[in-house]
This record gives structure tokens, sequence and C-alpha cells, in this order.
């Protein structure tokens, strides 16, 4: 791991933590009592957005490393700043834990899964086939260190010293939105060589994509007929996919390609963008509510 990445994996933990300050353990019970949220959380991530990709690519004539990388950032799971923006939309945060918690588990299995038939039954990436292989101490390493040892640490300090933790609960909080705006700015200062006109395309491209995912994690909520807050969750979780674990796999498996790489880090900014994005318009709509 380099030092960049330890002190960006340092800073999500912190950011989790923060989260997990607000959280009771009775938030996980009553996520337990009812699965079908979580599972219908789960289905936008590997069904609805793998599935509609792979039939826009069949549909659309893009250059065979674009539609590549469409097909991999949509195998991929979501990543913790999920929760963080669903915790700042004001969204079911202990739903949006488990959801991710979950879909890491699953993602050892289904993200490979997708990935290759999904490659394998376009013509137009058939030639581009791998042999997918997630290393299964990336995925738990984002699953132990990035959720649950700081979700763990946040609630049982909570439990035990609440005067202290409502001391550092803002703070924290505080930090946890410039963090998000910082990873903005180091994204488009680290990717400026490429930010210019001829990547308008892409940008286009990574939108539409994003977009799609936030459209079909609310469907899938609204057909599931789940709370607002839940929708909130499902929603934020259907739109923002692991890029990070992304980049990984175009890095050893298809020799850092610039076409993959461009879009990869595009979705990378672009998500937090769409995700503080709404989680804002939420909070305008809960202030609104509450007066």
């Amino acid at each position: 791991m380099t030092t960049q990445q330890l002190i960006l994996s340092l800073v999500l933990a912190t950011m989790v933590f923060s989260v997990a300050l607000e959280l009771k353990v009775a938030d996980f019970t009553r996520v337990a009592r009812t699965p079908r949220a979580v599972v219908c959380g789960l289905i936008p991530q590997f069904v609805l957005l793998p599935v509609g990709t792979w039939l826009a690519t069949l549909v659309l004539d893009l250059p065979p490393n674009i539609e590549a990388a469409m097909i991999l950032v949509a195998a991929c799971p979501g990543g913790s700043l999920s929760n963080v923006i669903t915790h700042f939309g004001r969204g079911n945060t202990a739903l949006s834990v488990s959801i991710s918690a979950v879909a890491a588990l699953m993602a050892l299995f289904l993200a490979p899964f997708n990935f290759t038939w999904m490659m394998a039954t376009n013509p137009a990436t058939a030639g581009w086939m791998r042999e997918l292989r997630i290393d299964p101490s990336d995925i738990w390493w984002s699953l132990l260190a990035l959720l649950a040892i700081p979700m763990a640490l946040g609630l049982s300090l909570s439990h035990r010293w609440p005067a202290f933790t409502e001391k550092i609960r803002k703070p924290l909080g505080t930090f946890s939105l410039v963090a998000l705006l910082a990873f903005i700015a180091a994204g488009l200062v680290s990717q400026r060589a490429l930010l210019n006109a001829q990547i308008l395309p892409q940008l286009v491209i990574v939108i539409l994509h994003n977009g799609s995912g936030l459209l079909l994690g609310l469907l899938c909520a609204l057909a599931f007929r789940v709370a607002e807050r839940d929708q909130r969750a499902i929603m934020i979780e259907g739109g923002m996919q692991n890029s990070g674990l992304a980049l990984g796999i175009i890095a050893v498996q298809f020799n850092a390609d610039l076409g993959m790489v461009i879009i990869a880090s595009l979705w990378g900014i672009w998500h937090i963008v769409s995700g503080l994005t709404l989680a804002l318009l939420w909070r305008r709509k809960d202030a609104r509510l509450a007066h």
C-alpha cells in the first residue's frame, strides 16, 4: 500500500467512525428485523446496474475499452463513502452500512461472475476478455479496516462514554464534510492533465451511467415500498460504485489502459459530486418540512 492509499484509508476510516458515533445498536437491530430493505439495496448493485450496463454497451457503438470500463465499474460493489453520503443526507445509515457489508462479501463471487459473462457476451469486448481475479484480501481489508473496525469503535465509544462522544461528534462530522470536498478537489487536481475537451464524451457517459445507478436504486426502493430514509440509502448505494477497486483491477489486468483509467477516474470524482448534491437537496427538503 502506498502512502497516498494509506492516508486515504485512514481518512475513510475516520469518516465511518464519525458516522458510527451517531448510531446505536438498536438501529442495526431494526435493520435485521427488516431484511427486505437490505435485499432491495443489493438488487440494483448486482442485478439492475450490471444488466442495464450490459444492454447499453450492446446498443451503443463505443470503443471496446470504454465499454469494458463501464462493465467493470458496474460489476464492482459500492464503497464506504456511500455510508458517509447517506448519513449526511439523513438517510438510514445503519441500512447503508448493512448493505455495504453484505455487498463486499458478495462481491468476492458476483463481481468476477458479472464482469466475465458481460465481457464474453458483448461482441465488442469479447476480444478484451480477461480472467478477472479479485484478491480476497483487498475486499476483506476494505470490509474490516474501513467499515467493521471503525464502526465497532464508534458504537462502543458512544455506548460507554456518551458525554465524550457528544463533544467530538460535531468536529468529526465537520471533518467528514471537509474530507468529501477534499476528495473532489484532489481528484480534479490529480486528473488535471486529462481534464480537457477531449474527455467530454467520457464525462457524459459517466454522468449518465451514474445517474442510471441512482435511478435504478430509487425505482427498486419504490417497488419495495420502503420508508423514505431507506429510499435515500438504497438510492445512494445503487449509484456509488467502488471505482478505486475498478482502478486497481485495470492496473493489474489491463495494463492501466488509458481509456479505462479515464472512465474509472471520472466515476470516482463524479459519484461524490452527485451523491453530495443529492444529500444537500435532501437536507434542504428536511429543513423546509421542519418549518
